[in-house]
């Protein structure tokens, strides 16, 4: 018989980490603990008006203790001695500038409170500028270094955001000795790294975002970087030329932080990689079958057979990477940069008034009601928004609220409402949100099938899909396709775990893994078939509104 192992699974969100412990043998979840993270619930360090939002390396530090800490205290005695691995995923890209020991600067008192020296969240879009310079500068050169980022580079993405930080600040420039992504420094921080040579990269935030590539023998050249901006002079000299899957092990746990988790040093800490890629393999993706990793934002996920795709690009995409989600397989990546964060949008602008003028009047349970209306507003409006009836001409949005990531990235986009009148109110606006977000989400699937790419059926995961049957029901409408929804609440954390197992050698690959910890799905969604040619319709007026939005979009 096997002997019990336990695997951790830490999931950095935008607003939460997550830690699980998963039993290896079954995926069986024994224990999970949440940590938010109190500067960002503070609203430190960010400006929503410029598009800017950091975070601060300390909140994923404390997040990190606590959480692992809070599960073993919960999973109870003996169990820390068999925990044989820790996987990790993260947002992304959100990268950092560290200092040559691999320090975030952020870290050391000159930089604490520098919203430079801290991580650039995969939201941040103060780079918009840098993104279009390089679309611009790439096309000089006869090797195409666009082609597997789908052909167009975000503002999102790990060089834009490090050329921004060294034009904006001088004081980080000279002190910054390289640029991480998160999903890569947490598994050196947990290992020990004194120095940025022994950082392992990921080769999923690597190909997706930082322009590597087996094809290039790496990144770009020097050259390539200096030519856009000499600020850039050897920066990609300290990012190494090889990459990793996340079925490796990028070590395992130094003495410093076995002691402060209660874990034993021999523990495996596997190769990092961003969230909606290992929360894919935490939801059983299956080839040709889009994961939809529905939180604040999309990021969808599909894999395939490289045979398949040989000599084949998908324009417009977040690109396609060798092993960036399963090992041997293509990862190609997708996603709209607001979804989640449509309906909180809505949410906070209808209560904000409301909370500010309950505040002032001093009254009894001001605070319980505030509380209440946080929580069953944006159910409420679905219930509303689900009995209206459904017409051609009802109000129509955008889901451009934080710009567009794909397909064809272009974050200088904004949203827009058409079709209003006095008999709109919160429910109508609703209705059009949640149509606006599944609309995109039908623009991804439309482009990777204009583009050869096969989807076969949409796997839901995140928590949207498990909290919102509404929103769900409308998704499988627009789409036509039936939506199966995971029965894990933290598919991200578990297929994290996986990860783990896997690197540690419980398995010998993430797919045995994925076979004996998938936990299967609970939810099928099916397309109501009355509402087809509706959705069919409503969607051709999308997109004329999406056309005439980005005509008249100037670029500031």
């Amino acid at each position: 018989m096997r002997k019990q192992q336990y695997a951790i699974g830490v999931d950095y969100g935008t607003d939460s980490v997550r830690s699980i412990i998963a039993d290896t043998a079954t995926g069986e979840e024994i224990a999970s603990a949440v940590y938010y993270y109190p500067r960002w619930k503070q609203g430190l360090y960010c400006d929503p008006s410029e598009s800017r939002f950091r975070q601060h390396p300390q909140d994923y530090i404390e997040g990190l203790e606590q959480t692992i800490q809070a599960c073993l205290q919960k999973a109870g005695a003996g169990i820390a001695a068999q925990v044989c691995a820790i996987g990790v995923d993260t947002t992304g890209s959100s990268p950092v500038a560290v200092d040559e020991s691999g320090q975030p600067l952020a870290l050391s008192p000159a930089f604490a409170k520098n919203p430079n020296a801290m991580f650039v969240l995969w939201k941040d879009h103060t780079s918009v500028g840098e993104a279009a310079e390089i679309n611009q500068h790439a096309g000089r050169f006869d090797t195409n270094y666009l082609q597997y980022v789908g052909g167009i580079y975000s503002s999102e993405w790990f060089w834009a955001k490090l050329l921004h930080i060294l034009r904006a600040d001088e004081a980080v420039r000279k002190a910054c000795h390289s640029w991480v992504e998160h999903c890569d420094w947490i598994p050196f921080l947990l290992t020990g790294g004194k120095h940025i040579s022994e950082l392992k990269r990921g080769v999923c935030a690597a190909g997706h975002k930082g322009l590597w590539s087996e094809v290039f023998d790496g990144y770009p050249p020097n050259e390539f970087f200096t030519g856009l901006d000499p600020l850039l002079n050897g920066y990609v000299n300290t990012l190494g030329k090889h990459t990793y899957t996340s079925d490796q092990p990028a070590g395992t746990l130094s003495k410093e932080w076995a002691q402060r988790l209660g874990l034993p040093e021999t523990v495996v800490v596997a190769v990092g990689a961003f969230d909606a890629h290992m929360g894919a393999v935490g939801g059983q993706i299956e080839p040709y079958h889009l994961s939809k990793v529905m939180g604040t934002s999309t990021c969808d996920i599909l894999v395939a057979p490289k045979k398949d795709l040989e000599g084949n690009t998908v324009k417009g995409i977040c690109g396609q990477v060798d092993g960036s989600v399963i090992p041997g397989l293509l990862g190609l990546e997708a996603g709209q940069s607001a979804f989640g964060d449509t309906y909180a949008w809505f949410r906070n602008m209808l209560i904000k008034p409301m909370r500010e003028l309950l505040q002032q009047s001093g009254m009894e349970d001001s605070e319980k009601t505030i509380q209440y209306l946080d929580e069953q507003l944006v159910p409420h409006l679905s219930r509303q928004a689900a009995a209206l009836p459904l017409a051609e001409n009802d109000e129509l949005a955008l889901d451009w609220f934080n710009g567009r990531r794909t397909p064809d990235a272009n974050q200088y986009l904004k949203s827009s409402l058409h079709g209003l009148d006095l008999a709109t109110d919160a429910a109508r606006i609703f209705k059009s949100l949640v149509e606006a977000t599944c609309f995109g989400a039908r623009s991804i699937v439309e482009r990777f099938r204009e583009e050869g790419v096969e989807v076969k059926g949409l796997i839901g995961l995140g928590g949207v899909a498990k909290k919102s049957p509404y929103i769900m029901q409308v998704m499988s409408n627009v789409m036509n396709m039936p939506i199966r929804v995971h029965k894990s609440e933290q598919t991200c954390a578990l297929g994290a775990a996986m990860f783990a197992a896997t690197a540690a050698g419980v398995y010998g690959k993430v797919e045995d893994a994925m076979q004996h910890m998938g936990q299967g799905f609970d939810t099928t969604y099916f397309p109501q078939t009355n509402t087809v040619a509706h959705y069919n319709a409503r969607y051709r007026r999308y997109r004329e509104a999406g056309a005439f939005t980005e005509q008249h979009t100037k670029k500031q």
